[in-house]
């Protein structure tokens, strides 16, 4: 098993380029989506979410949830905000809010929110319906908006078993 992989070093600033490509991120676009929206290659989108991923000393195989809820916390792209009621979390789903916003391995979820790894998908499930959050990126976006999850990422542990 690789040992886990502590971050702590500063957040390269990013390029405007990468800024708008980020922007787009954090709308909830996928990297498919803004190579139609900025008229982009697919593939100078995806260099750009890689370069991205790297400015913020996220791992290579991090989902789009944890990018940008680092986007956030370096407060690389503008702050959400969001006019729908903030929802009333258990401490438990509170924890599981922060896991999926800091891992992208579903055994790293369960471990950093406490639970049984099979019960990582009900949970999640259960997290989006309370949320009203369409998908995990939106509730990373809603989360921050809400101020459920903070300005600066804690340093960061994240396995480099793939998905």
């Amino acid at each position: 098993m690789t040992p886990p992989v502590t971050t702590s070093a500063p957040i390269t600033p990013l390029t405007p380029t990468l800024q708008r490509v980020a922007q787009h991120l954090a709308d909830g676009l996928t990297p498919h989506e803004i190579a139609t929206e900025t008229e982009l290659s697919a593939v100078t989108v995806r260099q750009y979410v890689r370069d991205i991923r790297a400015s913020l000393h996220c791992p290579p195989r991090c989902k789009p949830p944890v990018i940008v809820h680092r986007l956030f916390a370096a407060q690389q792209v503008a702050p959400p905000t969001t006019d729908r009621p903030t929802p009333k979390l258990s401490p438990e789903q509170q924890l599981l809010l922060q896991a999926v916003a800091e891992h992208s391995n579903p055994h790293d979820i369960a471990v950093a929110a406490k639970i049984a790894p099979a019960d990582v998908r009900a949970a999640h499930d259960e997290l989006l319906d309370k949320t009203g959050a369409a998908n995990t990126t939106q509730l990373v976006v809603l989360a921050h908006a809400w101020g459920l999850l903070g300005t600066r990422p804690a340093a960061t542990t994240e396995s480099g078993a793939s998905q």
